[in-house]
């Protein structure tokens, strides 16, 4: 009898990313990763104690590919550190479509990874040193801003509408020079 082919959990959690990346997160089931990886559904059950683990860890794997994306659009320098972060925003759900959609387009009221999604600490404190806002306001134009970048990327996510990344950029600028005239920050 041959020996049995070892499946590892990077093997299983790369094959779970690709296949929401293809296919959605609907596609995400033991039945669909066996069949990608040509084995029977154990290895995943042997590796992962449910699903739901498995679900976790590929929002963690996809949550780590957005944060290079954020990173790459940072060390590029082709924009300010916070206008950075709403361009690779956009970049990630105009090139990730599905996994864009897994991360911001679903409910995620009981899951501690994106219970705060785009509201993060670095980007408020961001805005209070650009713009001498306070944290309470600082934090109010950060939701503000997302909220706008966010409506930009779920047109891109969603095949809505495709912008030239030039207008984009100017609509990112026009925006928040905008909500700080209105915040009374010239």
């Amino acid at each position: 009898m041959a020996p049995k082919v070892k499946v590892t959990k990077e093997e299983i959690l790369a094959s779970a990313v690709e296949l929401v990346r293809r296919g959605g997160g609907q596609s995400l089931n033991a039945r669909n990763i066996a069949a990608a990886l040509n084995c029977s559904t154990q290895p995943i059950f042997s590796n992962f104690s449910s699903m739901e683990e498995l679900r976790y860890a590929v929002l963690v794997q996809v949550d780590e590919l957005y944060r290079g994306y954020l990173k790459a659009e940072r060390e590029s320098g082709n924009y300010p550190p916070y206008k950075a972060g709403g361009m690779a925003y956009i970049r990630f759900a105009k090139e990730e479509k599905e996994l864009f959609k897994l991360l911001f387009m679903c409910d995620r009221g009981d899951e501690a990874l994106y219970a705060g999604a785009g509201l993060d600490g670095e980007m408020e404190a961001l805005v209070q040193n650009q713009t001498g806002l306070d944290e309470q306001e600082a934090r109010l134009f950060h939701l503000e801003a997302w909220a706008y970048v966010h409506g930009i990327a779920t047109m891109f996510a969603t095949g809505f509408l495709n912008l030239e990344w030039e207008l984009v950029s100017r609509m990112l600028t026009d925006f928040y020079q905008g909500l700080r005239k209105q915040k009374g920050r010239d």
